[in-house]
Parts: structure tokens; sequence; C-alpha cells
């Protein structure tokens, strides 16, 4: 799911402590070495959850192949953008797209990809609700990074599967079981849509 709203400008103290993916995987090789996670629940699950997406990011970032539409999308851009992330090591939908995020970034170097934690920066995730109620993430906010101006916003899953997901909440699906179901039509996509979104809305 996408959207543009230029009239939001983001406060420098945000970019300025934001960091890069890189220090973002480290964080996570960290945390976890010590049995931890990001965020206040520090639950074994919550745990676990981080272990999984590690593996899923570590797989996503050997084997994502740029597709040439995108490519070329995201090499004509030519005006510096920041692409800010709202993001939580234990989420699953993060796991399947911050990869794809990274591997686009890198296809330019006008474009400077950075992340946040979503929960010790509420004030920013509560302008950038899904639905105007939910902190969900991940939530990839583009900028132009003259201005700080806000060009459109990402997350925190594709248009298509966000629709299944609604549909599956509307119909009292158990959590665990709209999960899996999740996470069937990732494996099965194989990051196509979120590099189609992507581009297309970052190099518009």
């Amino acid at each position: 799911m996408e959207t543009r709203n230029a009239a939001q400008k983001i406060e420098p103290a945000y970019l300025e402590k934001a960091i890069s993916y890189e220090a973002y995987i480290a964080l996570i090789a960290g945390l976890l070495a010590q049995g931890r996670t990001t965020g206040p629940d520090q639950s074994e699950a919550m745990v676990h959850y981080t272990q999984l997406n590690q593996q899923r990011m570590h797989r996503l970032n050997k084997v994502t192949e740029v597709l040439p539409e995108a490519e070329m999308l995201i090499r004509s851009i030519s005006s510096p953008q920041t692409w800010l992330v709202l993001t939580e090591a234990w989420c699953g939908d993060a796991a399947q797209s911050v990869p794809v995020m990274h591997a686009l970034a890198a296809l330019n170097p006008l474009i400077e990809l950075k992340f946040l934690l979503r929960d010790e920066n509420l004030p920013l995730m509560d302008r950038y609700l899904t639905g105007g109620t939910s902190r969900s993430i991940p939530k990839l906010i583009g900028l132009d990074t003259t201005t700080s101006e806000e060009l459109f916003t990402w997350g925190p899953r594709p248009a298509p599967l966000q629709a299944i997901f609604l549909q599956m909440k509307a119909d009292g699906v158990e959590y665990h079981h709209a999960k899996e179901e999740l996470q069937r039509w990732y494996n099965k996509d194989k990051t196509v849509t979120i590099q189609r979104e992507l581009s297309a809305i970052a190099g518009a």
C-alpha cells in the first residue's frame, strides 16, 4: 500500500538518529547474541520471531533479483531521496520487504536508506497509522533529502496482500493462521509485487 502527501516534513532529529541498513542488521545480530530483540516485549516468542526474520533477511539478501523494470525506474530518480523506515526486528512483514528496499536503494547513489525503531519513535509512528488506527510496520517514508518533505509512503504490506489480510481479519481468521497465509503469499510472490510498488512510487 502506498500514498503521497507532500504536506509533512520530518524533523532533523529523527534523521540524525536513524541508522543504515548495515547498522540495522548488526543491531539485530548483537541483540540476538544476548537472547534479546528490539522493543519492550522481550518474550521468548518475540526473540524467536527475530531469529526467523534474521534468517529470512539473510536469504533475501542473497537471492533477490531486481526486476529490469524496477531497476529502470529506480535508476531514473534524479533528485536525492531519503527512504526512512520505521520497523522492529521481530516484524515478519519487515523481514520480507526491508531487504528489497535495500536492493533497490543500492541501485541509485541518490537514495539513502535509513532505519528507526518504531517503539522508540512513537510520536513519528503515530503520524503514519495504517487505517488511522494501527501502528503497522514496516512503514517507509520517502523524503526529498534537501527539504525533508514527504514524497510518498509505503507499507506495511504490498497492496494485494494487505487486502487479503484485511479480509481475513474481517472474517475472524485467527492471527496465527493469518500469519501463515501471509508467509505463503510472500514465498509465492518472490518480492515481485514489493519491487513493482516501491519502484513505481519512488520513481514517479
